[in-house]
């Protein structure tokens, strides 16, 4: 009799430990990945008016990610993964806000020297990205997404805990970062645009001068080139936000396609329809931002509904 249970108990065990498909949530962290910041504000307008420095991070971009599983052959599986990994960042631009000289480029023109720092004022950038997860405005991000499609091979046919390794092939999408080129295509003829409408405002407030002379001191007094440097400055400011946040709204992803190998763990219990199992991932191939080096390797560790 305690021959049938015993036997009965390791048939149990050598037909469960393994499921037929699966389908789990995992955390995934990314090791190596760091981005180089830029070591002092550049110009993004023509003339100088408006800057952009954005810094780099050098720590483990934080992630989540899904699995689905299925045995195609009875000890091959194959794995389809998605993750989702961010690291932030910060990001600024620098308007020109100095009054003299920006009375001086109203009425003379000409372009300012970006060296001179101290002429502008900081204004940090919280900013939503498009095209990926976000919640609510904050420091930018670098997103990088990938889905996997992986053929694994058990390396031992231990019942319950299944070690295996595998590989196959990366499918990659990366956000874009708030750096010089991407701020330039943006912002770039927001000075110029912005004072040609004060210029046809002065204009205005000119012949409006002439033809009602009780009110021409009252409408000079807006003219005062302090004044006009001031409103100058701030709608060139609310401007440049503004063309930012909705392209970053409006931003796709880069793709490109790379490859990766695999060495994981799965652990079954019989019966119950639950696993458990972690992944490491090494990456190679793929495009990445030039600002990115890329560390290529990801942990997986999750848990999922098995049958």
């Amino acid at each position: 009799m305690n021959f049938k249970v015993f036997a009965a108990a390791a048939a149990l065990l050598a037909s469960q430990s393994f499921a037929i498909l699966g389908v789990g949530v995992h955390y995934a962290p990314g090791f190596g990945t760091k981005m180089d910041g830029m070591k002092a504000p550049a110009k993004v307008t023509d003339d100088g008016t408006i800057l952009v420095k954005h810094d780099g991070f050098n720590e483990m971009m934080q992630g989540i990610g899904f699995k689905a599983w299925i045995d195609l052959l009875p000890i091959i599986d194959v794995e389809a993964t998605v993750n989702i990994q961010f690291g932030s960042y910060d990001a600024s631009l620098y308007v020109l806000q100095d009054k003299e000289a920006l009375s001086k480029i109203l009425t003379e023109g000409g372009e300012v020297d970006p060296s001179q720092i101290d002429l502008y004022k900081e204004i940090p950038l919280k900013v939503e990205m498009g095209s990926v997860p976000s919640w609510a405005e904050a420091n930018p991000k670098f997103f990088h997404m990938n889905g996997d499609l992986t053929i694994t091979y058990p390396i031992t046919f231990i019942p319950i805990i299944r070690p295996y390794i595998g590989g196959g092939v990366t499918f990659n999408m990366n956000s874009f970062i708030l750096n010089q080129s991407f701020t330039h295509g943006v912002v770039n003829g927001i000075y110029s645009a912005v004072l040609q409408s004060m210029k046809d405002e002065m204009s205005q407030a000119a012949a409006d001068a002439l033809a009602n002379p009780e009110q021409a001191a009252d409408i000079m007094a807006q003219m005062d080139p302090a004044q006009m440097a001031d409103r100058l400055a701030q709608r060139i400011q609310d401007q440049a936000v503004d063309n930012i946040k909705e392209a970053a709204m409006e931003e796709g992803l880069t793709t490109s396609i790379g490859g990766h190998v695999m060495l994981g763990l799965r652990a079954k219990l019989p019966i119950i329809p639950i696993a458990a199992y972690a992944n490491f991932k090494y990456y190679f191939g793929g495009d990445y931002p030039a600002e990115i080096d890329a560390g290529n390797m990801t942990a997986e560790i999750g848990v999922g509904f098995a049958l």
